[in-house]
C-alpha cells in the first residue's frame, strides 16, 4: 500500500513539475528567440540606413558616381564598410546587377557570387527579410536583407546585409541550463516532501488495515491513533467510532446469546421436567392441571421470544409491511389497560389516564402501534414500585399526537439512557426484575415508530421515575 501511494504521488508530482518547466523553457526560449530575431532585424535596418547614408555622403563629398567610389576611393570606402560590419556583427557586400560581388566587408567571406535567380528576385523588388543561404552564397543559413543601388538612369546594383547570429544562443543555453538545474533541485525537494506526505497518509491506512485484520479475528478492541485535524484524522476518528460500535454490538450479541440461551433453556427444562413427572406418575393426577398450566405459560413465553426474533428479522430485511389506517389511539390504550388489570391490581398501582378528548384518531398500522403501546405499558408495570403510579397521557401539540407512558419506579440510570433502544440491551443485567426479557422490546418499539416517520424519546431518573413518549400523525 505504501509503495503504491508513494509511487503514485511521486509520479504525479514529478510529471507536473516536468511538464510545467518544459512549458516554461519552451515559452522562455521562444520569447528570447523572437526578441533576438526582432533585435537583429532592427540592427540590420539601422546598419543599412547608415551604409546608404555613408555611400551618399562619399559620393557627394567626392563628386563622383558609385563606380568611381568603388574603384578610385575603394580603400577608404572598404574601411568604412568594414567598421559598419564589425559594429553590427554582419556581413555587408555590394554586387552589380548580374550578382557579381564588388565589395565585401565582415568576418565571413561569401563562397560565391549571388545566383541569377536570387538576383532576379532582388531586382524585381524583393525588399523583405529572408532566411537562408542566398542560393549558396553562404554555407549556412543567414538572416538577409537586400537593397537596390539606384541612380537616375536605372539600377547600378545591390548591397546585401546578412547576419549569422540570428538567435542569442548564449542567453538561450544559459537559460536552459538554469531551468534544468532548478528542475533537478525541485525534483529533490519534491521527492523529500512526497516521501513524508505519503508516509503521513499511508501510516494510518496501514494501521487501519492491521485493525481490520484484527476485527476479522474477532478482536474489536484495536484503535487507530488520531494525528492532526485533516481528512486522514477524520477517517481515523470514523474508523475508531466504527470499531467502538462493532465492539459494542459484539458485546450485545454475546449478552443476547447468553440471555436467549438462558431464556430457551429455562422454560424447556421446566416443560421437560413437568411432562416427564406427569408421564412417569411422579406428579399426582390432581396436580396435572396446575403443572400443565405452568407448561402452557412457559410455551407462551417461548412463543413470545421466537416472535420477537422473527419481528426483528422481518424488519431488518424490510419484509414487514405496515398498513396505514385511521384508528382511535385512546380506545386502544383503554383496551390495553383493561387487559393488564390483573397485574396492575397485584402491584396496587395508581393508574391515571389523561386524554385531551374521548377519541383521538391517528394514522398508523393498528397492530404495530398496539405492539408499541403494549410493550411500553408492560415495561412500566413491570418496573413500577408496588403502590406506585402509572400514567398514560395522550394529547395534541405541534400538529402531532403525543403518547406518553409514565411510571414511578426503578427508572433508568444516566449511563444506560443512550442505549435503551439498542438491540439486546438490558439495563437490568442481573435479571433481578426482568426475568423474561432479552432486550428486544424497546428496539422493536423504536423501529416501528421510526418506520412511521415519527420519533420516540425517554426521560428518566434512576430510583424515581421513567417516561417514554412517542408521536403519531393525526388523522
Amino acid at each position: 500500500m505504501f509503495k503504491s501511494v508513494f509511487t503514485r504521488y511521486l509520479s504525479v508530482f514529478m510529471l507536473i513539475i516536468l511538464v510545467s518547466f518544459t512549458l516554461i523553457a519552451f515559452v522562455m526560449s521562444s520569447i528570447v528567440s523572437n526578441y533576438s530575431v526582432n533585435a537583429r532585424r532592427e540592427l540590420i535596418e539601422y546598419t543599412a540606413e547608415t551604409v546608404i547614408h555613408s555611400i551618399n555622403t562619399y559620393m557627394n563629398m567626392l563628386g563622383c558616381d558609385f563606380e568611381t567610389l568603388i574603384g578610385e576611393h575603394g580603400d577608404n570606402f572598404r574601411a568604412d564598410l568594414s567598421e559598419h560590419a564589425r559594429l553590427s556583427d554582419t556581413v555587408i557586400f555590394i554586387t552589380d546587377t548580374s550578382g557579381r560581388i564588388l565589395v565585401c566587408a565582415g568576418s565571413e567571406e561569401p563562397e560565391s557570387d549571388v545566383p541569377a535567380d536570387v538576383m532576379s528576385e532582388v531586382l524585381n523588388g524583393m525588399d523583405d527579410f529572408s532566411f537562408g543561404n542566398l542560393g549558396g552564397v553562404f554555407s549556412s543559413n543567414h538572416l538577409n536583407k537586400a537593397y537596390l543601388m539606384k541612380r537616375s538612369d536605372g539600377v547600378e546594383g545591390a548591397f546585401f546585409i546578412s547576419s549569422a547570429t540570428v538567435r542569442n544562443n548564449t542567453l538561450t543555453d544559459q537559460m536552459v541550463k538554469t531551468i534544468i538545474i532548478s528542475v533537478l533541485w525541485l525534483f529533490l525537494i519534491a521527492l523529500i516532501a512526497i516521501y513524508f506526505l505519503s508516509e503521513r497518509i499511508s501510516s494510518p491506512i496501514r494501521e487501519m488495515s492491521v485493525a481490520a485484520k484484527s476485527f476479522a479475528n474477532g478482536n474489536f478492541s484495536t484503535r487507530v491513533p488520531v494525528k492532526g485535524e485533516d481528512e486522514i484524522a477524520e477517517l481515523a476518528v470514523a474508523f475508531n467510532n466504527m470499531a467502538a460500535s462493532l465492539e459494542k454490538n459484539d458485546e450485545l450479541r454475546r449478552t443476547f446469546l447468553g440471555n436467549v440461551s438462558h431464556d430457551l433453556r429455562t422454560p424447556m427444562t421446566s416443560i421437560s421436567g413437568f411432562i416427564d413427572g406427569i408421564l412417569s406418575g411422579y406428579i399426582p393426577e390432581e396436580k396435572h392441571k396446575y403443572y400443565l398450566t405452568v407448561v402452557q405459560s412457559e410455551v407462551k413465553r417461548l412463543s413470545r421470544l421466537v416472535g420477537s426474533l422473527l419481528d426483528i428479522t422481518k424488519m431488518q430485511a424490510g419484509e414487514r409491511k405496515f398498513n396505514m389506517v385511521k384508528f382511535d389511539i385512546c380506545e386502544m390504550a383503554r383496551q390495553i389497560l383493561i387487559s393488564q388489570e390483573k397485574r396492575i391490581d397485584e402491584k396496587m398501582l395508581d393508574v391515571e389516564f389523561d386524554c385531551d378528548l374521548d377519541n383521538i384518531y391517528v394514522i398508523g398500522d393498528t397492530d404495530a402501534i398496539h405492539q408499541v403501546v403494549y410493550n411500553l405499558c408492560d415495561n412500566a408495570i413491570k418496573f413500577s414500585f408496588p403502590g406506585g403510579k402509572l400514567k398514560l397521557n395522550i394529547f395534541t401539540a405541534d400538529k402531532k399526537v403525543h403518547f406518553s407512558v409514565y411510571n414511578t419506579g426503578n427508572g433508568i440510570s444516566a449511563e444506560d439512557l443512550p442505549y435503551v433502544f439498542d438491540r439486546f440491551y438490558k439495563s437490568d443485567k442481573s435479571r433481578g426484575l426482568d426475568k423474561t426479557g432479552v432486550g428486544l422490546g424497546l428496539y422493536i418499539v423504536k423501529t416501528i415508530i421510526n418506520s412511521h416517520g415519527e420519533t420516540i424519546t425517554v426521560n428518566s431518573e434512576a430510583g424515581k421515575f421513567c417516561e417514554f413518549e412517542f408521536t403519531l400523525k393525526p388523522a
